[in-house]
């Protein structure tokens, strides 16, 4: 059986637990990398100033570094062989798996890339969360722009 393989890489606030950008490829380089990067600077101009990647090549390369330098951002890397150190993401990942992936089976790229989109806009506009007193990311967003 061929089995179906894209890449995905999204990008967490850890603020509201949404996910603010991510990007599917059929390459796991430093060009799917930098799209989801330079996507989420674009639609949070004020981002944090902290940005929490693993120890991935991508993300040690001279050119994740100079992203960085270029938005003022400073970067955090797990432990070696600590994933725990990223856990928020690592939880978003099981997360995703559990409640869509392995419900499905996908017989098509392109039903896959739909599945995650619409996977991911769920998440954010619909899926309750415990630890955002039982609102959603985009709603809990919401809420803390209008205090500040």
């Amino acid at each position: 059986m061929h089995r179906l393989a894209v890449y995905l890489r999204a990008i967490l606030d850890l603020y509201d637990r949404r996910i603010v950008s991510f990007k599917i490829s059929d390459h796991n380089d430093n060009p799917l990398v930098m799209d989801t990067f330079d996507e989420a600077v674009r639609q949070e101009v004020d981002a944090h100033p902290l940005v929490h990647s693993n120890r991935g090549f991508q993300y040690t390369s001279a050119q994740f570094y100079t992203r960085l330098k270029k938005h003022h951002m400073k970067q955090s890397m797990p432990r070696v062989a600590h994933c725990i150190d990223n856990g928020p993401m690592e939880g978003f990942w099981g997360i995703l798996k559990r409640e869509m992936y392995y419900k499905q089976r996908f017989n098509d790229r392109s039903s896959l890339i739909t599945a995650i989109a619409n996977y991911i806009d769920y998440y954010n506009n619909q899926r309750l969360q415990r630890k955002l007193h039982v609102m959603t990311p985009m709603k809990y967003h919401e809420q803390s722009t209008k205090a500040a």
